[in-house]
């Protein structure tokens, strides 16, 4: 989780937000769990984690490719060297 994050724990404090979600779900659901408040947290808790790694990954990604590219440069220069016209 990110470090910045608020964790999602029974310690957390908690505030009434105002959902709109389909009837015939809200039914469903409440078929497997008798507090939907806490299984709704779990669920974004997990959804936010799952973002946040997303996340992190792509820029991981993106900073190896800038690595890698400045490697290159290092190594050979660059194509535009060759066609400065200063």
């Amino acid at each position: 989780m990110h470090p910045t994050a608020p964790s999602a724990t029974a310690a957390s404090r908690k505030r009434a937000v105002n959902l709109t979600l389909s009837e015939g779900l809200v039914a469903q659901a409440k078929t497997y769990t008798s507090n939907l408040s806490a299984t709704m947290e779990e669920l974004l808790a997990a959804y936010v984690a799952q973002q946040q790694q997303t996340r992190l990954t792509r820029q991981r990604q993106a900073d190896a490719c800038a690595a890698d590219w400045n490697a290159v440069h290092a190594a050979v220069g660059s194509f535009a060297d060759e066609h400065s016209t200063l």
